[in-house]
């Protein structure tokens, strides 16, 4: 390639950009490490401090934790005063860094990003056989970060704004209804219901094993053990019947079949019962995806979602993109009447379907 064809201003524009990304990804894990040793708790509400005083109040090296606050400063995470020498957590950044319970809290995703690079040989595998990978084949890491992730916009958004969002669901689960959580991982989005709504009996099911036994801990420590059960089941094959509310959270387009999920949904749910699916944020298009948002999608979906529906069978393989004109299809295709977007934030698309 001639570099007289070279647009040297597009050039320098995406070796800033390719230079950014690179300290983005050096520095995921020194976020773990910011985590795990409690340096952005510390740093929280504490105001200006310097490296030696950070170090002493979370017991650990001096240096390291200099460099630490370094790398911190220049990604704009933490602030740095030149004349004292001393670094500040700002408190907008320590809702996303320090406070677990906030909405914003983004951390437990750094868990998730740490399993893939454990997966490299196995993901490398799936991308050059097309067979995919299965969801319980990942490291363990995946499981314990994807909750930890959403947990946090599910404590936010489900009861306050999602379920008044439904068709007269929030009255049915007031009185006592019974609720069905297909795909419940470690149980978060289970656990948040049944804490809002004491007079509904849940169920949880999820084919890995794993993850329920998780749930089942979570539930006893939360002192919902006796009202909530949780099942190792897949999305068309989970018992019951009558069901005033099926919800299936950040997992639909995980699924091998889940135009057959959709059917079997169909025939659990009672006559005027309904079917919330929670999905990551989508346009219809390419195009429309395009974005900060789309990318961190696009990238969890090419080496978790989409390999974990090409392993299981039929591999539709939706994406975690697929937008809501392809999920209406897929859920209609399944005897479903009616869908329509209950509501959205800037991460989920939150759907409801009406037999």
């Amino acid at each position: 390639m001639s570099t007289t064809d070279i647009n040297e201003a597009k050039l320098e524009a995406f070796m800033g950009q390719a230079v950014t990304d690179m300290g983005a990804i050096i520095s995921a894990p020194l976020m773990v490490i910011g985590e795990k040793l409690g340096l952005y708790k510390a740093m929280a509400g504490a105001g200006p401090m310097t490296s030696a005083e950070l170090a002493e109040r979370t017991g650990v090296a001096e240096r390291s934790v200099r460099e630490w606050l370094g790398n911190q400063a220049a990604g704009g995470y933490v602030t740095y005063d030149s004349e004292s020498e001393r670094y500040t957590l700002p408190d907008e950044q320590a809702l996303a860094l320090a406070d677990e319970d906030s909405p914003f809290y983004i951390l437990g995703l750094y868990d998730s990003i740490a399993s893939i690079y454990a997966d490299e040989d196995r993901i490398l595998e799936a991308f050059r056989s097309g067979t995919g990978m299965g969801w319980h084949e990942h490291d363990d890491r995946l499981f314990r970060g994807t909750e930890r992730f959403f947990r946090p916009g599910y404590r936010a958004h489900l009861v306050a704004d999602w379920i008044p969002a439904l068709d007269g669901v929030q009255e049915k689960l007031e009185r006592g209804a019974r609720v069905a959580d297909i795909g419940c991982g470690h149980g978060a989005s289970t656990i948040i219901m049944a804490e809002a709504f004491p007079n509904s009996e849940f169920v949880g099911f999820d084919y890995h094993d794993a993850s329920v036994e998780r749930a089942r801990e979570a539930a006893s420590a939360a002192g919902l053990g006796d009202r909530i059960s949780f099942a190792v089941a897949s999305a068309k094959n989970f018992p019951g019947q009558g069901y005033d509310l099926v919800c299936v959270f950040d997992c639909l387009h995980d699924m091998g079949d889940p135009a057959g999920a959709s059917a079997h949904i169909h025939d659990s749910l009672a006559e005027d019962g309904a079917w919330m699916i929670v999905e990551p944020f989508a346009g219809d298009s390419v195009a429309e995806n395009l974005n900060p948002i789309g990318r961190v999608f696009y990238g969890a979906s090419t080496v978790i979602c989409t390999p974990a529906s090409l392993a299981q069978e039929v591999g539709l393989a939706l994406g975690a993109q697929a937008g809501e004109e392809r999920l209406s299809e897929v859920i209609k295709s399944g005897g479903f009447s009616t869908v329509r977007r209950a509501t959205e934030t800037p991460f989920n698309l939150i759907l409801e379907a009406k037999p």
